[in-house]
């Protein structure tokens, strides 16, 4: 079976550290080791991406927006464009219509804040 092959090639290349003097290769060495259990992930659970691109891109419109305006005002601002941002990237990965799902939270009855 491939997977098994490829756990085993893994294996077999962490069994043979490399050269302590080179040591961003040596770094990059040891994290494997100790994150080698969640490395193949997507190998055994079907549904799991081989990459983390849809991770890159929810973020990059956070980037955008300090870029754009260079930063958030205030925390609170921030959370908020994080809320929305959230509601508005579940609701396409979720294959939904945004501005439906937009309209329908901005007719819910807002919670009286008691502070």
């Amino acid at each position: 079976m491939e997977r098994t092959r490829i756990v085993q090639r893994l294996k077999d290349l962490l069994e043979k550290p490399p050269d302590k003097e080179y040591k961003e290769l040596y770094k990059f060495y040891k994290r494997m080791c100790k994150e080698r259990q969640h490395l193949f992930t997507f190998l055994f659970i079907e549904g799991v991406p081989p990459d983390n691109n849809a991770s890159e891109r929810a973020i990059r419109n956070v980037k955008v927006k300090q870029k754009i305006s260079g930063q958030f005002k205030n925390q609170r601002t921030a959370q908020n464009f994080a809320k929305i941002r959230s509601v508005i990237d579940t609701t396409i990965k979720n294959d939904m219509n945004v501005l439906e799902a937009l309209t329908l939270i901005a007719k819910l009855q807002p919670r009286l804040q008691t502070d």
